[in-house]
């Protein structure tokens, strides 16, 4: 567990600002020195505080326009497999775990129907997967964000308390 205080909460914030700033900038900007920041922000990586870097990159670029969700019910005692098979498939971008009476939630982008078409298929064809529904992204309302819990978890935490966070190992 890694301990956030106003400084991470700072530095966190000025990188959802500008994240291609450098520690001098990110000093410059918060009255800190470069040795602190540079410190803080190994801090921060070391303790898994950043998302990977491809989350980053647009799948339009790679010619992918269309988002879609797809529910997959499956058999339970096939989990892991199906997880195993389902990372082998590119354009399935996300995938988690849920409750109620969808087992999975696979996030995927593609070029148009035809290839949604493929992917479910593939999919359908792994061996444990009973069931697959496909809702088609109509367009992003609210895009990936965190600035705004970023702010609210520090007007509630105040200049001298610190966040207590489980970040996860898998980044």
């Amino acid at each position: 567990m890694h301990s956030l205080d106003r400084v991470d909460l700072q530095l966190l914030r000025a990188l959802c600002v500008e994240p291609r700033s450098t520690f001098v900038a990110l000093a410059q900007r918060l009255g800190l020195s470069r040795n602190t920041v540079q410190a803080r922000m190994a801090r921060l990586e070391e303790s898994n505080a950043f998302l990977a870097f491809d989350r980053r990159i647009n799948p339009i670029a790679l010619g992918h326009p269309l988002t879609a969700f797809i529910q997959v019910h499956l058999q339970q005692k096939r989990l892991s497999q199906i997880v195993a098979e389902l990372t082998q498939i590119p354009e399935i971008v996300q995938a988690h775990g849920m409750s109620g009476s969808t087992d999975l939630l696979v996030l995927v982008v593609c070029t148009d129907a035809d290839d949604l078409f493929r992917i479910d298929g593939t999919i359908l064809a792994c061996e444990g997967v009973d069931r697959t529904e496909t809702s088609l992204a109509m367009g992003e309302l609210i895009p990936y964000r965190i600035t705004p819990l970023l702010d609210r978890v520090t007007r509630e935490r105040g200049p001298a308390n610190r966040v207590d966070v489980d970040i996860d190992d898998e980044a």
